[in-house]
Parts: C-alpha cells; sequence; structure tokens
C-alpha cells in the first residue's frame, strides 16, 4: 500500500475572503491543514501595491471577482501607481471624478492605427506612439503625415520616412516618427475636403500668455489661431484674439482664397473671419475683421455646441440638439435637399433648420450627403445617393433625414465623398467597422464593386476604437478610452414604438393618429406625477425633445419654458393641483 502524503506543517494556505459573503462554508480547521489566512489582514497599501504591478486589463478581470477585489482594484492609489508606470513622465492626473483611473486608461488604449487600400500587404498597422502624450483626442491626416492631439494640450507631429527593416531593406513608413509641434492647443483644422491633397496649411487653435500693457505687470493668457506648413511644421502665419474672447473649435469652409474660419466661442456663439491662403507665406502683417456669423445673429438665442463643415457647406448643432444648416452653392444644396427652391445665392449664410424627431447627439458631414446620430442611437442619412452611400438599400436620393433602420448606437460616424463609414459595436464588446457606397480604389475592403446598404468590412478594429478618417489612400482608426466621456443613448420611449409618426418615413409610410393620442395623453400623465412646477417644467421640456417637432419649434418651446421658469423661480411652488 501507498504512503499517505503528509503537508508540511510550514505551509499555510491563503484565503481570499469577501467581507460581503461571510465565512466559507467548512472553513473551520481541518486535520492536516495550516490555518487559513484571510487576504484582509494585509495592510491595504500592500495590496494595492502588489496589485498596481498587474497588467490593467488583468487588474479589471481581478477586480470584477468579488465585492473585496472590486473595492481594493477601483481604488485612486491603485491607478495612481499604474498610471505612473504607464506614463513617467505624466505630471498631474488630469480632471474629472476618477483622475487617475482615467488618466491610466486613457493611456493604456491610445493608439493610431492604419490600414492601405493598395500594396500587397492589406493588414492593420499601429503607428509611433509618442511617450509624451496624454490619451489621444483627435487626430487629422494631411498629405503626407497626421497630427494627433493629446488631452493634455499637446499637438503631435508624426512623419512618415524612409526607415530599414528588419532585413536591412530600406522601405516608406507611415507614421514611424514624431516631434512635438506645439502645446497649448485647443483644435484644429485642414482644407475640409475629402482628398488630402489640398491640406497645405493645418490652423491651431490654441493659448498664449501675451505680455501685459505698457504700465502693468504680469501676462494674460489670450486665444489665437497659429498656421503651419503640414509638409514642415514650420509656423507661417499668427492671429491674436483680445483676452476676453474665448474659443473651443475651429473649422474651415470655402476654398483657398476665400478661406472662412469659424471660431465656436464657449458661450455658444459662432464668429468667422476670411483669409487668403495664398499669401499666408509672404512675411507681412495686417489686420483680420473678426464677425459674428448670422447664424448668431439671426438667432441670439442659440447656444451651439459644435460644428462640423466641408468646402461648400456647415452644419451646426445646439446644445438642445437641434440642427442647423448653411450651404453655399446650388449644387450642393440639391444634392442634399433635392431642390433649390429656397436657396438664395445672395445670402448664403442664412441658417437652415432640419426637421429631426429627437435631439441629436453627434454627426458626419461628406461633400453632398450627411449623417446624423441622435439620443436614441438611431442614424438618419441624407443628401446625394448615385452610389448607394445612404445606406438605405437602394440608390435614390434623400431630401430629408431617412433613418437606417438595421443600424442602432454607433461608435462613430463618417461621411466622404461617396461613402460611409460606420463604427459599431457587437453584443461581446467586440468592434467591427460597417460601410456603404463607392468600393473603387479599395475604400471599402472586402467588396470591391461597393454596396448600397452597410455592410461588415474586411478590418481588424481595434477593441477600444472610437473613430475613424478615411482618405484616398488610407483607413485610420484612433483608439482611446475615455470612462467619463462616452455617447449615452437613451432607451426608446414605449409611445415612439407604438405608433408615433416619424417625419422621415417617407410619404406613403402608415401614420396611426390612435398611437400619437396615447402617447400625448402618457405625456400628461408624467407632467401630472411631478411633485413640483419645477419639475413638472423639467419634464416638459424633456417631453419636447421626444416630440417630433422642427429644430425651430423646439427651440421656441424650450426658450419659452425657460422664460416661465425664471419667472416662477421667486414663488414656492404649491402641491399640484388635481383638478388643474
Amino acid at each position: 500500500m501507498g504512503e499517505k502524503a503528509v503537508p508540511s506543517p510550514r505551509r499555510r494556505r491563503v484565503k481570499r475572503s469577501c467581507p460581503s459573503c461571510g465565512p466559507e462554508p467548512g472553513g473551520e480547521e481541518k486535520k492536516g491543514r495550516g490555518n487559513p489566512i484571510s487576504v484582509q489582514l494585509f495592510p491595504p497599501e500592500l495590496v494595492e501595491h502588489i496589485i498596481s504591478f498587474l497588467p490593467v486589463r488583468d487588474v479589471v478581470a481581478l477586480g470584477q471577482t468579488c465585492h473585496y477585489f472590486h473595492e481594493v482594484c477601483d481604488a485612486e492609489g491603485v491607478w495612481r501607481r499604474i498610471c505612473r508606470r504607464l506614463s513617467p513622465r505624466l505630471r498631474e492626473q488630469g480632471s474629472g471624478v476618477r483622475p487617475w483611473k482615467r488618466a491610466a486608461i486613457l493611456n493604456y488604449t491610445k493608439g493610431l492605427y492604419f490600414q492601405a487600400f493598395g500594396g500587397r500587404r492589406r493588414c492593420l498597422s499601429k503607428s509611433v506612439a509618442p511617450l509624451l502624450a496624454h490619451g489621444y483626442r483627435r487626430f487629422l491626416p494631411t498629405k503626407d503625415h497626421v497630427f494627433i492631439l493629446d488631452y493634455a494640450g499637446t499637438l503631435f507631429f508624426l512623419k512618415n520616412a524612409l526607415v530599414s527593416s528588419t532585413l536591412g531593406q530600406i522601405q516608406w513608413k507611415r507614421a514611424c516618427r514624431y516631434v512635438v509641434l506645439c502645446r497649448g492647443a485647443k483644435d484644429f483644422a485642414s482644407d475640409p475636403r475629402c482628398d488630402t491633397v489640398y491640406r497645405k496649411y493645418l490652423y491651431v487653435l490654441a493659448t498664449r500668455e501675451q505680455p501685459g500693457m505698457v504700465g502693468t505687470t504680469g501676462s494674460r493668457a489670450c486665444d489665437c489661431v497659429e498656421v503651419y506648413l503640414q509638409s514642415s511644421g514650420q509656423r507661417v502665419f499668427k492671429m491674436t484674439f483680445h483676452h476676453s474672447m474665448s474659443f473651443k473649435q475651429i473649422v474651415l469652409v470655402g476654398q483657398e482664397t476665400q478661406r472662412a474660419l469659424l471660431l465656436l466661442t464657449e458661450e455658444g456663439k459662432i464668429y468667422s473671419l476670411v483669409v487668403n491662403e495664398t499669401q499666408l507665406d509672404q512675411p507681412r502683417s495686417y489686420t483680420i475683421q473678426l464677425a459674428l456669423r448670422k447664424v448668431s445673429r439671426c438667432l441670439p438665442h442659440l447656444r451651439v455646441a459644435c460644428m462640423a463643415s466641408n468646402q461648400s457647406s456647415t452644419l451646426y448643432i445646439t446644445d438642445q440638439g437641434g440642427v442647423y444648416f448653411e450651404v453655399h452653392t446650388p449644387g450642393v444644396y440639391r444634392d442634399l435637399f433635392g431642390t433649390l427652391q429656397a436657396f438664395d445665392p445672395l445670402d448664403q449664410q442664412m441658417p437652415l433648420a432640419l426637421s429631426l424627431p429627437a435631439k441629436i447627439l453627434f454627426c458626419a458631414l461628406g461633400y453632398n450627403h450627411l449623417g446624423l446620430v441622435d439620443e436614441f442611437g438611431r442614424i438618419f442619412m441624407q443628401g446625394n445617393n448615385r452610389y448607394g452611400q445612404l445606406g438605405t438599400g437602394d440608390k435614390m436620393d434623400r431630401g430629408e433625414p431617412t433613418q437606417v433602420h438595421y443600424l442602432q448606437r454607433p461608435i462613430a460616424l463618417w461621411c466622404g465623398l461617396n461613402h460611409s463609414l460606420v463604427l459599431s459595436q457587437s453584443s461581446d464588446f467586440s468592434k467591427e467597422l460597417l460601410g456603404c457606397g463607392c468600393g473603387a480604389g479599395g475604400r471599402l475592403p472586402g467588396w470591391p464593386k461597393g454596396s448600397a446598404s452597410f455592410v461588415k468590412l474586411h478590418v481588424k478594429v481595434p477593441l477600444c476604437a472610437c473613430s475613424l478618417c478615411s482618405t484616398r489612400e488610407c483607413l485610420y482608426m484612433l483608439s482611446s478610452h475615455d470612462i467619463e466621456h462616452h455617447p449615452t443613448y437613451r432607451d426608446l420611449p414605449a409611445s415612439r414604438v407604438v405608433g408615433t409618426p416619424e417625419p422621415s418615413l417617407g410619404p406613403g409610410a402608415s401614420q396611426d393618429p390612435g398611437g400619437t393620442a396615447r402617447a400625448c395623453e402618457e405625456y400628461l400623465s408624467q407632467i401630472h406625477s411631478c411633485p413640483t412646477l419645477q419639475d413638472r417644467m423639467e419634464k416638459m421640456k424633456e417631453i419636447v425633445g421626444w416630440m417630433p417637432l422642427m429644430a425651430a419649434q423646439k427651440d421656441f418651446f424650450w426658450e419659452a419654458l425657460d422664460m416661465l421658469q425664471r419667472a416662477a423661480a421667486g414663488v414656492g411652488p404649491g402641491p399640484p393641483n388635481p383638478e388643474s
């Protein structure tokens, strides 16, 4: 008979226990075993220090095992050590509710990936990662290089260069070297056309310290626009604004000789100025007039949240989710709206409101078509559909926003010259890239003949991809995960599903008046259940956003409700009257 192995008396077993789970069943000391040691007996600082050496993926997985490790792995001390290990040169943790965790995840997930359309190798490659970058916020490919803006306001210049391969061969490689172009940047832009050949200059919106006036001490921070040559990174022009004006976004529109710079202020106002790009490289100084854009003059109550532009049109999204359009050429206007009836060639800056059923969160603007994503994650396409770039399954133009019913809750949307791309997430949290439209030149990998519907492209998408861009030669995807800024879609109300008519369904779709009536009754019931007058006002604002009204009508109701709410602010709301 074989001998029974006896454990060494010096061997002790470490037990992982969770305070919410209680003692382990049968946890009393067993014959032949040492006393178990709970991991909770270790000092918390020691546990955090040990966990901080794990990879970020393992730290997240360990935090999902039990309540105790969830609290330990979610502590800011753990993420501070991880962040210092990932980015030793990061001096500050940044901002936010969880600054160290946010900074660590931003730097762990950052990456720029690209796939060339031509050549033998058609696989996803990764660009060089600047060690000084604090996450990736935005990127823009130009004619020869790529520019990346991080969350600390540093703009990086990623260069294409000739490098030596492992086999000793000299080869041309994209985005393989980097330098710091400038610091203190807020935003940047270049020629809005899809073809990067036209992107000769880079316009950078930045903040710079300016010396004080004569007789005063100290300096003031002023916003400015600096213009750089994309080929060399040399600064050729600079314009500085008054210290009282603070901007947050810049876009370009128009031709090179009449390039209009649109600047969005922190208060939601749009200012514009015009420059001649063909004279920027001439060493001279002159004064440029900064004027309030017509959309802010004619609609002063509007607070613009973001802008998008191409060569001949501009799109504005308000903080309430309304959409306004400027179209500057008759051809693009006809492609977008199917008619020239309301086009005025003498007043091209007049904003046109789009009729949409819900608040718009973000958009994509191509040459003659556009895409919109609302708060419920629905995608609406509009414009020219000659190549099927709207993804509606046919090649019929759409003069109003038309919903793509089989796509919902996208992560990113991009519209090009004659094709569209959607970055989406499947049920197992993996990412996939869908595309439609023209497939010439390999711009829809796996679909050389194109498609009139969104189809899954043969591209391996990074796990944390958040934005994308396509040029004539290459497809780019930016990887970065911000735990505090991501599109939060709402569930579609039951009243919408029952039969509320959508303006984009077309004249042939059946509309159910009974469904609309039931939806209104449900809205009244929700308002009646609010305990105070202020709560009823807020609920009414929310309901106005749900109703299929035009953007101008929604803005009117929201402004009127704000006026009533401000007027009633000094009166204490009494109990709700059931008979009111």
